[in-house]
């Protein structure tokens, strides 16, 4: 099977222990690329380091919601300085977090904005993080949609109405491990109705760990358990779901 693991977050201390062995278990497993993204300037710049160090991971570089009242007035021209590096293939992640509200949401909206408008500035997609602000989310990316390069609304948790919404702005909408739970109704039936040309797989290692190994650490092998159960909810080889999501990641992403 080829798979791509299109969100994960191995720079995180989770993998400090065993990091090598993990990205090894990634490309035993099928595994042929990760995107490594960044959720503030130093985890971006350690997304870019793995990416120096491993050919299968790529980086993206950007400040998460819960990290934006950290961002620093300086953060776009260092995030635009990030980006330049070859590896470096998505800003983000960046969006809304009302959830946890760990910065205030204002502070959230407007980092929100300004990294919507350096991807579009940088010719790269975006990465966006919606977490109980569906309603925001849309708001502003009407105002300030993504540019050519398009973007992902990253482990998907809205409604398929949204999700038509968010494909028709040019966003792929990517499923994590979650579809792999009982009580998942609503996801299920969104991966269900996803066109195959704009579904993408990703772990959001090393959280949201897919079953069987839900409870434990997640890493980029088990990205395998959710394209088996994807595969399964559209009646699908899992071998041919996997291999277009792993095509429709290089696409978005601009790898060759």
């Amino acid at each position: 099977m080829i798979l791509f693991d299109t969100h994960a977050h191995l720079d995180g201390k989770e993998y400090d222990g065993d990091r090598d062995e993990v990205i090894k278990r990634a490309g035993e497993a099928g595994v042929r690329l990760i995107v490594n993204v960044g959720f503030n300037l130093e985890s971006s710049q350690k997304s870019i380091k793995l990416a120096e160090k491993h050919d299968i991971i790529y980086a993206a570089v950007g400040i998460h919601p819960h990290d934006a009242i950290e961002a620093g007035h300086d953060y776009l021209g260092k995030l635009e300085r990030m980006a330049a590096h070859p590896k470096v293939v998505a800003v983000g992640e960046t969006g809304l977090d009302y959830y946890r509200d760990l910065s205030p949401r204002q502070v959230q909206r407007r980092v929100f904005r300004e990294q919507l408008l350096l991807a579009r500035k940088l010719k790269k997609p975006v990465i966006v993080h919606d977490r109980e602000a569906h309603g925001d989310i849309m708001k502003i990316l009407r105002e300030c949609p993504p540019g050519p390069s398009g973007g992902v609304m990253h482990c998907y948790s809205g409604s398929w109405e949204m999700a038509k919404e968010f494909m028709k702005m040019g966003f792929y909408i990517s499923i994590a491990g979650p579809v792999t739970y009982p009580k998942a109704p609503k996801l299920k039936d969104v991966a269900s109705k996803v066109p195959l040309d704009r579904l993408l797989l990703e772990t959001d290692a090393p959280y949201l760990t897919p079953a069987p190994h839900r409870g434990r650490r997640n890493e980029p092998a088990y990205v395998f358990f959710t394209a088996e159960e994807v595969a399964r909810l559209k009646d699908m080889d899992p071998e041919v779901l996997a291999r277009t999501c792993a095509e429709n990641g290089r696409r978005l992403f601009g790898i060759a």
